[in-house]
């Protein structure tokens, strides 16, 4: 993303040593990034930063929670969910770093003289990052996968062999 002005950034002056909290809210539109509205994120996204300064660096820790509207890998019902994610950042002062942060992505080097810390890229991959990998619905009774429905049972568990019982096994695992 490739903006002007960040969505939310913090004032390095404003810092002061030890651990600084601050909290900011802004739409997932605000972002201008397609990948959140198709990811589901339409509402407030609430954001905690933990900044904790030190003289030689700046560590800065992310929650995010929002809001994201899904649809379950199943069923294909509508679904609502609140997704939280956590990242964490360093930023080191350039005259106390050394080549051992230039391949780490989560080491930035940082100027003395900076004035802010622009976060909203690694706001905007926290709230990507916590898209879970299968989603599901548990309270849904249309879902197969609903627990309090039983299941038909076609066959007799003498007529399945070993593997197919170990899959069925593995199946209702992952439900």
């Amino acid at each position: 993303m490739h903006k002007e002005k960040g969505v939310i950034g913090l004032k390095v002056d404003s810092l002061h040593e030890g651990t600084n909290e601050r909290e900011f809210t802004c739409d997932a539109a605000d972002f201008n990034d397609h990948k959140l509205i198709d990811a589901g994120f339409r509402g407030k996204v609430q954001i905690e930063v933990a900044a904790e300064k030190s003289e030689t660096e700046i560590t800065v820790s992310i929650r995010t929670s929002a809001e994201a509207e899904l649809s379950c890998d199943i069923c294909l019902a509508p679904l609502s969910k609140t997704l939280i994610g956590d990242y964490r950042i360093f930023y080191v002062y350039k005259d106390h770093a050394g080549s051992e942060f230039e391949d780490d992505d989560e080491y930035r080097l940082l100027e003395r003289s900076a004035e802010t810390i622009d976060i909203t890229e690694d706001v905007r991959e926290t709230l990507l990052l916590s898209i879970p990998m299968k989603v599901t619905c548990t309270d849904n009774p249309e879902c197969r996968t609903f627990p309090g429905e039983k299941k038909e049972q076609t066959r007799d568990d003498g007529d399945r062999s070993t593997w197919q019982k170990s899959l069925e096994k593995l199946k209702n695992k992952y439900r």
